[in-house]
């Protein structure tokens, strides 16, 4: 697959290692207090984009749901109780983000319908055709390779079913992409360092945002990589966006 310019994004400019360990120790690393920033930083608009991303397939009705880059496991714990399916897997990279993603489905008691493991989003480990939907929270950004990601999730979904992918954007509004621009180049850091002593995290998650292939971009790699009936809409003023895709073939 092709390596995009978004792809050479690292956490670590003086690491030797590649961006996919890069990333899996940035998120060990920040994995305590990495709920806690979402809900502060994002003033808690983060859940209700969850929410709006999660609802585009309840139409459908999907019964064995695949989240990937699943974290503390967020997304898995909202579309149990939105789309009620009769199991969600989640897979990560991130060792420390999964044990605590346990503790929170185990808390819920969801223990017997999501499970979470440990798992590479270009490998996953299923068998072609085995999920009537995959999502993707703001963890596509994170990739090694966006295209073989992409074709990953592509190969693991039933023909007809739907890939939903939720992450942030640059806001076209001038004044909104300022102040955007300068709330997660100056602000989010600044913050984040204060908790979790970790500034680099954020100003990654700030650079691979900006340089993500967003809105028409994503939808012409996602259709390049065999997606159908693929679109985009942005949200809270176009500082995030609901991409969603679907393979081709007969339904459910």
């Amino acid at each position: 697959m092709a390596k995009l310019p978004h792809d050479d994004i690292i956490p670590y400019l003086h690491s030797d290692l590649g961006k996919k360990e890069q990333v899996a120790g940035m998120f060990n690393d920040i994995a305590p207090k990495y709920d806690f920033l979402n809900r502060f930083l994002s003033l808690g608009i983060d859940v209700i984009w969850r929410k709006k991303a999660i609802r585009q397939l309840k139409i459908e009705n999907p019964k064995i749901i695949l989240d990937v880059a699943t974290g503390t496991g967020d997304m898995a714990i909202l579309a149990s109780s939105i789309l009620k399916p009769n199991k969600i897997y989640g897979i990560d990279i991130s060792k420390e983000m999964l044990e605590l993603g346990k503790k929170k489905v185990q808390e819920s008691g969801l223990s017997p319908l999501i499970e979470l493991v440990q798992g590479d989003s270009e490998t996953i480990n299923f068998a072609d055709h085995s999920f009537d939907a995959i999502m993707v929270a703001f963890g596509v950004r994170n990739f090694e390779n966006l295209e073989k990601g992409l074709t990953e999730m592509l190969r693991v979904l039933k023909p007809g079913s739907r890939l939903i992918i939720l992450e942030f954007s640059n806001p076209k509004n001038y004044i909104i992409r300022k102040l955007y621009n300068l709330y997660m180049g100056t602000v989010a850091p600044r913050v984040a360092r204060w908790f979790c002593k970790n500034k680099e995290a954020y100003c990654y998650l700030n650079k691979s945002a900006k340089a993500f292939p967003e809105r028409q971009k994503l939808i012409e790699i996602m259709n390049q990589m065999g997606y159908s009936d693929t679109s985009f809409k942005p949200l809270s003023l176009g500082i995030c966006c609901i991409y969603q895709g679907r393979k081709q073939g007969s339904g459910q």
